[in-house]
């Protein structure tokens, strides 16, 4: 217990562990949790907000901080993100994983077939990866 604030605070070893694959009742089909891997949510956690400190437990959240929250942030300069307007860069279909193609004698080049998708997810690298057909370039050279 806390002297000063009378807060009772869990040990540092209950904040750390990981609960392994037979001490959990998630089978998330990895012999150790750590070789399942981590994504970062896209919006911010309820933690991370007003009112998780003891010490803001006390004083309490007022309306117009809570009003503060709700309200979306203003852009200040909007800006065209492509003024050029050229889309010939990104290609209007995505592309699966890209395997290196070997010549007949056994020597790799530096292109790339695609070969679909594997796993049932894409890496950000993969989906990173769209298709610019012959024909678009083409279009983009005759303009």
């Amino acid at each position: 217990m806390d002297d000063i604030t009378g807060e009772t605070l869990p040990d540092e070893s209950e904040q750390l562990d990981q609960l392994q694959p037979g001490d959990s009742l998630i089978d998330r089909g990895v012999d150790d949790v750590l070789d399942e891997g981590y994504i970062a949510p896209d919006q911010w956690s309820p933690a991370q907000g007003f009112g998780n400190t003891p010490a803001e437990m006390r004083q309490g959240e007022t309306l117009e901080m809570r009003m503060k929250q709700e309200t979306p942030e203003k852009v200040e300069d909007p800006q065209d993100w492509n003024p050029s307007k050229e889309s010939r860069q990104v290609g209007a279909v995505r592309a699966g994983r890209l395997m290196a193609v070997q010549g007949a004698d056994g020597e790799q080049h530096t292109l790339g077939i695609d070969v679909g998708y594997g796993g049932g997810a894409a890496s950000a690298e993969e989906a990173a990866m769209h298709v610019i057909s012959d024909d678009e370039d083409d279009d983009f050279l005759e303009d």
